[in-house]
């Protein structure tokens, strides 16, 4: 079809348009301060790395001088060639090279220096490591905190991928105007791990958050609580969220006697495992999405940093790349990660000296994880980044900053906040490259639980459940082990654990792993007489579900509730768990694999404090506290089903939302009682598949 004069090909070359666009003020303004802070940076750097470094011959100015010129050559030389040869490695070999990149370019400057001022290969190597180490340090003082930088890079990185799309549709090889916004809608849905709804509403009420409540107070956007269940744990949710399929998960680990073995769904083995049961390949994702950093892939074409699809991302994630080569990348982030590590055992000594209770150890483990989910932070934001310039019609991302830092430091203490605060941060970095974007995206921003704290089972009673399990099940309490009259096991008794103890948060689940199914109370206590009882008789249990001949029974101290017709005997054992704590049962014990006991710790009625039998000060996983009240913000002017129950609800609510804004494809219509099948029914699209980029 031919082109009318009054609509021209939008990728014909025009040349005084592209010098206007070269030489615009605000861009040769932009282009000329940046030049001037890389050189401020660069000379601050290398005169104190030549001050400090033993066996240098000359600090004069001019010297310096000279040595920023060269270190700006090279860098120009080598930094495209070191970023093809990250994008080519991907994955581990991107992250490693990445740091080496900025090493090699001070190396090679430093040794090709007339002046000579450091010889020797350790020299020169301990020269280039410190002088990339104080940069970064520079860089980000410079920046007074802010995320400028970040988004410089990012969106350098997004008009790159928006020109190299541009080129494959027939655009021109070189052009300098930077691409237009896009019009089209995408949906953007950023989850804040473990951020409980009365957590956010006072963080925005107290200024803290900026970019929500900005959008709050101009009402663009309206919070809405919803209400997770039982489990309240990231991979139930996610299952629900992404997939529609909450009851496949009883827990965040859980025992399968099938088989015999222990499902732990962080683990990429058995997250892939779980998902071949959750997808049906009609997942919240399936319609050309990405999955960024997330449990499961919700049947997402392309999948980043996803548990269920365990690689890094490979050679097509150029946003990867961009952000393992950049010095304001990954470097930046491991110096500063670095620093969040002496932060984090100043504010644990705090802890200590001020005997702030409830607290845990910070130590260990948790040092490693600190920086790492600070990390993980920026590298999903520039992934999102490269996928919004790609122009994909919906993302969604899990972003676990803050939910790593409750569990040790508690959900409402002033580190958790500092993280809730930078995660707001995040969204207006969002808000900020939305116009260099291929499409219109709104950002719709939800949890997937939220936290509760208090003292740990083992700080408040001097053992842990299992020593409680396996005391109350000892040969003191009984003659042995009996077998009920009536079961009749067929498989061979596990070599260690007769009784398999599996917590998550305050929820724990307890397997009988002799016997091949769920097993009733008369069972249970014919082979342990004490069990049941001996648990809801403790102070630290507040509910023990077991399946009767007439449907499952919550048990406590003083009383119990049947669940099935809510008759209840004696002293209630929900009431200090809410009003929706009997459904949130009932609903649990139609999960698959649940335990033959289901155990719920006590809560304090004053302070909603629960006993987590993990050692965790925040935890989730059951019921009690906020760790049920997850969040989700939304455009106002969205239409917006009632009461959302259960992650499934949630995952009902974003499908019509994908589906009002044109990005979701009908579901085909049932077929009729008795009517024929048609060749043109069937949807070969629709049928299971593999991802085909498990890589990115």
């Amino acid at each position: 079809m031919a082109v009318s004069p009054r609509d021209p090909d939008p990728y014909a070359l025009d040349w005084r348009t592209e010098v206007r666009a070269l030489f615009a003020w605000r861009r040769v303004l932009n282009r000329m301060r940046a030049v001037l802070r890389s050189a401020l940076t660069t000379f601050v750097v290398l005169t104190l790395t030549l001050w400090l470094m033993p066996g240098v011959a000359s600090t004069d100015i001019v010297g310096v001088l000279g040595l920023v010129v060269l270190v700006a050559v090279v860098g120009a030389v080598l930094r495209p060639l070191l970023l093809a040869g990250i994008t080519a490695l991907g994955g581990w070999g991107a992250m490693l090279f990445g740091v080496v990149a900025q090493v090699v370019v001070m190396v090679v400057a430093l040794e090709l220096d007339p002046a000579e001022q450091i010889s020797g290969l350790p020299t020169l190597v301990a020269a280039a490591i410190l002088a990339v180490v104080v940069a970064a340090l520079l860089d980000w003082m410079a920046d007074s905190g802010s995320d400028d930088t970040f988004v410089r890079e990012a969106r350098r990185l997004m008009r790159g991928v928006r020109r190299r799309a541009a080129r494959r549709a027939g655009g021109p090889l070189l052009t300098f105007r930077r691409p237009r916004p896009g019009t089209e809608p995408g949906l953007l849905m950023v989850q804040l791990d473990g951020v409980a709804e009365p957590v956010l509403r006072w963080a925005i009420r107290a200024g803290n958050l900026p970019t929500l409540g900005h959008w709050l107070r101009t009402g663009t956007h309206v919070v809405r609580p919803w209400h997770t269940g039982l489990p309240s744990t990231t991979p139930a949710s996610q299952a629900g969220i992404l997939h529609g399929a909450t009851r496949q998960i009883p827990g965040f680990r859980w025992y399968e006697k099938e088989t015999g073995k222990l499902m732990v769904s962080n683990r990429p083995r058995d997250a892939a495992i779980i998902e071949q049961r959750l997808s049906d390949g009609a997942g919240l994702l399936r319609d050309g999405g990405v999955s960024i950093s997330n449990a499961f892939s919700g049947d997402a074409v392309t999948n980043l940093l996803t548990v269920s699809h365990a690689a890094l991302p490979g050679r097509s994630a150029r946003g990867w790349a961009a952000f393992m080569a950049s010095p304001y990348g990954f470097t930046r982030a491991l110096v500063l990660g670095v620093a969040e590590v002496f932060t984090e055992l100043h504010q644990a000594r705090l802890q200590r000296r001020r005997n702030l209770q409830p607290r845990v150890s910070r130590s260990g483990a948790f040092l490693a994880l600190r920086p790492a989910s600070m990390l993980l932070r920026d590298v999903n934001i520039s992934l999102v980044a490269e996928q919004m310039a790609r122009g994909v019609p919906a993302i969604y991302c899990d972003l676990v900053d803050y939910d790593e830092v409750a569990h040790h430091a508690g959900p409402a203490r002033p580190e958790s906040m500092r993280q809730l605060e930078s995660l707001d941060r995040m969204l207006g970095v969002l808000e900020r490259l939305a116009p260099e974007a291929a499409r219109r995206y709104h950002l719709v921003v939800l949890s997937d639980h939220g936290q509760s704290q208090g003292a740990t089972f083992r700080q408040r009673y001097g053992e842990t459940l299992d020593e409680v399990v396996d005391r109350l099940a000892g040969p003191d309490s009984a003659a042995g082990v009996r077998t009920p009259e009536t079961e009749v096991p067929d498989l061979a008794p596990p070599p260690d654990a007769p009784l398999l103890v599996v917590s998550s948060g305050n929820l724990s689940m307890i397997y009988l792993t002799r016997f091949p199914h769920r097993l009733t109370r008369d069972a249970i206590e014919h082979a342990y007489p004490r069990l049941i009882t001996g648990l809801a008789a403790h102070p630290g249990v507040g509910i023990v579900v077991v399946q009767e001949d007439d449907g499952p029974v919550a048990y406590g101290a003083d009383g119990f509730h049947r669940l099935r017709d809510g008759a209840v005997t004696g002293a209630d054992p929900l009431l200090p768990y809410g009003p929706r704590a009997r459904h949130d049962l009932l609903r649990h014990q139609g999960s698959v694999h649940v335990g033959d006991l289901v155990v719920i710790s006590s809560v304090d009625p004053a302070t909603q404090e629960v006993a987590a039998f993990e050692e965790l000060v925040g935890s989730h996983g059951g019921l009690g506290g906020w760790q049920t009240d997850a969040v989700l913000v939304h455009p106002a002017a969205w239409p917006a089903t009632g009461e959302l129950d259960g992650p499934d609800a949630v995952h009902r609510q974003l499908l019509d939302w994908l589906t009002m804004l044109g990005l979701r494809k009908p579901e085909p219509a049932p077929l009729e009682a008795g009517e024929p099948l048609r060749a043109e029914d069937l949807d070969p699209a629709g049928t299971a598949r593999l991802s085909p980029s498990r890589d990115g």
